[in-house]
């Protein structure tokens, strides 16, 4: 099977490129590779930043107004889905979401380094395979508290678009 590949500009850092997994998460990709299409991700910014863990973005942009799609079911193991077995080490790209197990939409992160605690129990979904000092330049940058939010870049990270190529 032929996996799809992504290109993540980042304004100021470079570009990230990954490619996605849909025999692992199908509709996470589907969802995905959609958001994308749609312009999505164009604009919006990296609002979560910590450092030997992960970088998350693709829910707020730069006044911190948040954007979100619809949720999808979540595919991981712990939520019935055995299939997506990808485990969460440096540089895989894998879904946000609240306690619903069923909550992603939008939001994704990529792993700064290994959290094996994280297998099983989020949607991962894709992989780094270019850029991955990106993700450390990204990761390296000052964050601090933002109203609600903890570990916010103090300038903003922003995602200038996202393309499938």
């Amino acid at each position: 099977m032929n996996n799809p590949k992504i290109k993540i500009y980042v304004r100021d850092f470079g570009t990230i490129t990954a490619e996605l997994y849909p025999d692992k998460a199908p509709k996470t990709v589907e969802n995905f590779l959609s958001l994308i299409k749609n312009g999505f991700f164009s604009g919006l910014i990296f609002h979560r930043v910590i450092s030997g863990f992960m970088i998350q973005g693709g829910g707020y942009n730069e006044s911190f107004g948040e954007t979100d799609a619809s949720p999808i079911k979540g595919e991981f193991a712990a939520n019935g889905f055995a299939q997506n077995d990808l485990k969460h080490t440096r540089g895989v790209l894998s879904m946000a979401r609240t306690n619903d197990p069923n909550s992603a939409s939008s939001q994704f992160f990529i792993m700064h380094k290994d959290a094996p605690y994280l297998d099983r129990q989020y949607a991962g979904f894709g992989k780094v395979t270019e850029g991955i000092e990106v993700v450390d330049k990204i990761a390296a940058v000052q964050t601090g508290r933002m109203g609600w939010f903890d570990d916010v870049p103090k300038v903003p990270v922003v995602i200038d678009r996202m393309e499938i190529v």
